[in-house]
C-alpha cells in the first residue's frame, strides 16, 4: 500500500545524463505522494532550481559538469531549511561518495538499484530522521586514512544511541529498542550532535566510524 497523498514529497532530480534525469523522474513522478518539481543538469544549475521549486529531497548525481554534487550538495546543506540530500552513484567505492558524505548527504544509492529502492530511499529521507547508505559505503568509510579519531566522553546511554544511528535507525525505532520515549532519544541525539561538533546525524555517523567505535 502507498503511503497518504495529503502531503506530496516533492523532488528535483540533478543528473547530467537525461536518460538517467528521466527515468528517475518517470519513476518517482508515477508515485501517488511523490511530485517531481523540477530537474537539473548540473551542480550550478541544480543550486538554482532548488532556490526556485524548494523541494523536500534532491537526488543528486555526484559526477556533474560546472559543479559536482559534492560541492552542490556542500552548499544546499548551508542553507536553512535545506532539503534532504539522496546521493546515487554509479561506484560505491569512488572517493566521491566519502566526500559527498563528509559534505552532509543524508543517503545514498547506487544507479543500479531497483525502482523500488530508489522510491524507498526517498519516502524515509523525506519522512523520517535517517542516514541511508549501503554496506560497501560503510566499508568505504571505514577504510578511509582519517580512521583513528576520537570521540569525546559519551555517557553510556549516548553511545547506546549513536551506535544504533549508525545502523541506520530512526528516533521511533531507537525508541522501541531502548525502551525510551522518542522525545528523550531526540534529547540524546541532540546533545550527541552537540558533543561531535556535528551538524546532523550524517556527521554523528561519521564520526562513529572515522573513531573505529562502530565496525
Amino acid at each position: 500500500m502507498c503511503p497518504s497523498t495529503d502531503l506530496l514529497i516533492r523532488v528535483l532530480v540533478a543528473d547530467d545524463d537525461e536518460m538517467v534525469r528521466d527515468g528517475f523522474a518517470a519513476i518517482l513522478g508515477a508515485q501517488p505522494d511523490i511530485e517531481i518539481v523540477g530537474s537539473a543538469d548540473d551542480g550550478v544549475t541544480a543550486l538554482q532550481a532548488v532556490r526556485e521549486h524548494r523541494p523536500d529531497v534532491v537526488v543528486m548525481d555526484v559526477r556533474m559538469p560546472r559543479m559536482d554534487g559534492i560541492e552542490s550538495t556542500r552548499r544546499l546543506l548551508a542553507a536553512p531549511d535545506a532539503p534532504k540530500i539522496l546521493v546515487v552513484t554509479t561506484f560505491e567505492h569512488d572517493s566521491y561518495v566519502y566526500d559527498a558524505l563528509v559534505a552532509g548527504a543524508h543517503g545514498f544509492l547506487l544507479k543500479r538499484s531497483g525502482a523500488a529502492q530508489l522510491v524507498s530511499a526517498v519516502r524515509a529521507l523525506a519522512r523520517l530522521d535517517v542516514v541511508l547508505f549501503p554496506e560497501s559505503i560503510r566499508e568505504l568509510v571505514d577504510s578511509r586514512p582519517t580512521r583513528g579519531r576520537t570521540l569525546p566522553r559519551l555517557t553510556e546511554r549516548e553511545q547506546e544511541v549513536l551506535r544504533l544511528l549508525a545502523r541506520g535507525m530512526t528516533n521511533a525505532e531507537i525508541a522501541a529498542d531502548l525502551f525510551v520515549g522518542v522525545e528523550t532519544v531526540k534529547s540524546h541525539v541532540a546533545t550527541l550532535l552537540a558533543k561531535l561538533s556535528a551538524r546532523d546525524r550524517t556527521q554523528a555517523v561519521i564520526a562513529a566510524y572515522e573513531s573505529g567505535f562502530v565496525d
